[in-house]
């Protein structure tokens, strides 16, 4: 059964690389809202994925008991995050498409 849950991953196409960070241009700012979003999106993946296989580690005998509830502990934080980022931008788009034009 250790074999089976070592062999599997929740995406297994992902290259564990850290996400680009947002470009900035001359005047200082931020490259784009879509840029600032990939990022996120892609710590998010990366954090989970690490806890994934941190967790796999553990079960394998080769990760601490606290190493695996740190990992977790860091991917809930995370994940509560993003969660949250995504229902204030869905809060957002609906009191924009609410607006009389």
């Amino acid at each position: 059964m250790i074999d089976a849950i070592s062999k599997t991953s929740l995406l297994p196409e992902l290259q564990m690389q850290p996400a680009s960070a947002p470009t900035i241009n001359k005047s200082g700012a931020v490259g784009g809202f879509d840029s600032v979003l990939k990022s996120v999106a892609a710590d998010t993946v990366n954090s989970l994925y690490k806890s994934e296989m941190t967790a796999v580690a553990g079960i394998n005998g080769k990760a601490t008991v606290q190493q695996v509830v740190e990992q977790v502990m860091a991917a809930e934080r995370t994940l509560q995050t993003t969660i949250a980022v995504r229902d204030k931008v869905v809060s957002a788009y609906q009191e924009i498409s609410r607006m009389a034009i």
